[in-house]
């Protein structure tokens, strides 16, 4: 894919830009506007044109530092890590849910995102401006570009709630309505809302992954659609809506071997439903994850990284003798790691997350690793939850079975609805365990509270459910949006 890149400029001091004041950055040395249908009028310009949408996800604001934050370091799985006097910028606030609505990693989160969603709207509003752009494929970039779009929206009211709707570019000078659309927050009922429709349209547009050429196996299909739009009817709680759309992700398959997804010659196999590739190679390291590895590779003696986002002793006790996500999840002090890496007894914590290890960038600053957000697993997983919510526990068990069996374990010795309940959520979290979902699964199940005080955290009912909105939105966004409640 041509790596092509919009640049985004700030407007007002919020995270959207308006049409005349995006650029499609064609070349390092040229600049020309992104309104100008001409640059992209053609099937390579339209496609590089989205494949500008899945770079978003390359940047360190969106993918890196703050991410791991708010999604790992917040939770039961991960401490802060470092040395004790490192504080990440706020990770140790993050960690010890201190955070206010100051605190970067969640303006880093919500800035990334929507300027990502801007690059999905520049997309949308150029598309119906090409006439030189094959039909079919048209139709499948929209597809991929409103995927994109509710993702980003999905990971905006997972941890946010109420968000602005930024539906369409605004222009300049900005109308009143454009204001307001850009700076009022909208009930979570409407945020979802926009995420269905976008994902129905996905599901029209998109082929299944079969229909895809090898050169284009990293895009989005059919089946990543119906999956996350699965994983929104889960966290809206509509059980039969996420059976339904479960049973249409076909085409995939669990590999046999755990580990070996999280490797180099794992990537995008018959598991992987949408994964962000990290590219990276030999010859040209510089278009990876930005320090993803490295800010989670060990530190200190011997080590090659920053040594953040550290499993819990609270983590690695949860796993089952025998049970091989174990060791595929977590690097333990003096061991060897699959490529004849040591890691010596010298570093400075005692875990680290395998699933961010790089083995050909270990000491770079972008590295080839991929981010693995939707898997087949989670399907099997979604479908057994929403089963045995419908009181439908014997058509349950059979699947978490499929997971314990690939994990190295016996089947499942429980049998009523209520201790199957658990033993799902159990089994998300050490299956999915570093890949960003486990404190939304805390918080959208209600454990949260009781893991957090586990892990020795003080968890706030009525406050940490959400994330706290930026102050800099909030001071843009004064008469249209107020905070989220707790007293941030």
């Amino acid at each position: 894919m041509k790596r092509l890149y919009i640049s985004i400029f700030v407007l007002s001091g919020l995270f959207f830009s308006a049409c005349s004041d995006d650029f499609l950055e064609v070349d390092p040395t040229q600049a020309l506007p992104a309104d100008d249908p001409a640059l992209v009028n053609s099937d390579e310009g339209a496609s590089g044109f989205v494949t500008s949408i899945y770079n978003q996800f390359l940047g360190w604001e969106m993918s890196s530092f703050a991410w791991n934050a708010v999604t790992s370091i917040i939770s039961d799985d991960a401490d802060k890590g470092s040395d004790p006097g490192d504080t990440g910028a706020d990770k140790d606030v993050i960690d010890a849910l201190t955070y206010n609505a100051s605190t970067p990693s969640f303006l880093s989160t919500w800035s990334a995102n929507y300027a990502g969603i801007n690059r999905c709207n520049q997309a949308l509003d150029m598309f119906p401006k090409l006439d030189k752009v094959t039909p079919e494929l048209k139709t499948r970039l929209e597809g991929e570009a409103k995927f994109m779009r509710a993702f980003m929206y999905f990971t905006l009211v997972k941890g946010f709630g109420a968000v602005p709707i930024v539906d369409h570019l605004a222009q300049v000078p900005i109308s009143q309505a454009d204001k307001e659309m850009q700076l009022t927050r909208k009930p979570v009922a409407d945020v979802y809302a926009f995420i269905e429709k976008d994902l129905n349209d996905a599901i029209a547009n998109l082929p299944e992954k079969g229909a895809y050429a090898a050169a284009d196996k990293k895009r989005v299909s059919k089946g990543a659609a119906y999956a996350l739009l699965a994983k929104v009817n889960l966290y809206q709680k509509n059980w039969q809506k996420v059976i339904d759309n479960c049973d249409k992700v076909t085409g995939y398959s669990l590999v046999s071997d755990y580990a070996l997804q999280y490797k180099k010659i794992g990537e995008f196999g018959p598991e992987s439903i949408f994964e962000i590739d990290g590219i990276g190679s030999t010859s040209s390291p510089g278009f990876g994850i930005g320090n993803y590895s490295m800010s989670q590779a060990p530190r200190g003696s011997g080590g090659w990284g920053w040594g953040f986002n550290t499993p819990t002793e609270n983590l690695a006790n949860a796993y089952e003798a025998g049970d091989v996500r174990r060791d595929a999840t977590i690097i333990f002090r003096g061991s060897v790691l699959y490529d004849g890496r040591e890691v010596p007894s010298s570093v400075a914590n005692a875990m680290y997350n395998y699933k961010a290890y790089s083995s050909e960038f270990y000491n770079q600053e972008f590295t080839d690793t991929n981010l693995r957000y939707l898997r087949y697993a989670e399907v099997i997983l979604m479908k057994a939850e929403a089963l045995n919510e419908l009181g439908l526990t014997a058509d349950a068990i059979p699947l978490i079975n499929m997971i314990r069996t690939r994990a190295g374990l016996g089947d499942t010795p429980f049998t009523s609805q209520d201790d199957i309940r658990k033993a799902i959520y159990k089994e998300r979290r050490l299956e999915f365990a570093f890949e960003h979902d486990r404190w939304f699964d805390l918080v959208r199940t209600g454990q949260a509270a009781a893991a957090m005080a586990a892990d020795g955290k003080t968890f706030v009912v009525g406050k940490h459910e959400l994330f706290p909105i930026p102050t800099l939105f909030l001071r843009e966004a004064a008469g249209f949006s107020e905070q989220n409640p707790g007293g941030y």
